[in-house]
């Protein structure tokens, strides 16, 4: 009996189980801190351009390089029906197209890609529309090295008309009398005229069609009367003018 309680009170089985598990515990703690140490650095350097890129998202670049938020309407009546707000695609897929009014809620540069379309060479070809306006701007900043947004905007007060003439019929006899233009109707017929005539000028010309619509809107800018639109609007003016 003595024999047999000896070896179980002197057993030192516990003791060396328990030192390799103190052992293997730091080993463990040096391997997972330089696993995650890599794996912070990488979180960090990940997080940096991030920062970098929300702060750039306060600022909305039209075309993704030219800033809007200067960009003035001088004519009060005509300030209601363009809008200049900050876009960086003009491209909203028509979803004011079912409201009344819903285009003054447009961008007017979308209005500007939609009126290239009804012309005969883009019709229903948005993306080609498209292009053709953005590189027509960017044309207008090497030329002038202005916002070509603004000078846009400068353009479209230039040509739009102030007077017009309708038929009015008394009995059978239509007679022609002036009448003052909503000022919705001046923006459309400024954007149609200035389509117009960057279609004109390209017609038996070498000149693309965007070099076209850049000569136009640095012209109407400028109110020239060599350009079409402003041609144009002095034309149903001087009409309307005789007819009061």
């Amino acid at each position: 009996m003595d024999g047999e309680n000896t070896p179980t009170q002197a057993d030192p089985a516990p003791v060396p189980t328990a030192a390799p598990k103190a052992a293997a515990a730091p080993l463990t703690q040096t391997a997972q801190s330089q696993e995650t140490a890599p794996i912070e650095q990488k979180a960090v350097e990940a997080q940096e351009p991030r920062d970098d890129k929300r702060s750039l998202l306060g600022v909305v670049l039209l075309f993704g390089k030219f800033d809007v938020s200067g960009v003035v309407v001088k004519d009060a009546g005509m300030a209601r029906y363009i809008d200049v707000s900050p876009i960086a695609v003009p491209h909203t897929g028509g979803r004011h197209t079912s409201k009344a009014f819903g285009k003054t809620k447009m961008s007017i540069v979308e209005r500007l890609i939609n009126g290239m379309m009804r012309t005969e060479n883009f019709t229903g070809k948005k993306l080609k529309s498209y292009k053709a306006v953005e590189n027509a701007f960017f044309m207008v900043h090497e030329k002038t090295k202005s916002n070509p947004l603004q000078l846009f905007v400068d353009a479209l007060q230039h040509a739009a008309p102030r007077e017009e003439v309708t038929r009015l019929k008394y009995g059978g006899i239509s007679v022609p009398k002036a009448v003052d233009v909503a000022p919705s109707r001046r923006v459309d017929l400024a954007l149609r005229n200035i389509c117009l005539g960057a279609l004109e000028s390209s017609h038996g010309s070498k000149k693309p069609i965007e070099e076209c619509l850049a000569d136009e809107i640095i012209a109407a800018a400028k109110n020239d009367m060599n350009c079409h639109s402003v041609t144009k609007k002095e034309e149903m003016e001087r009409v309307s003018s005789s007819a009061r």
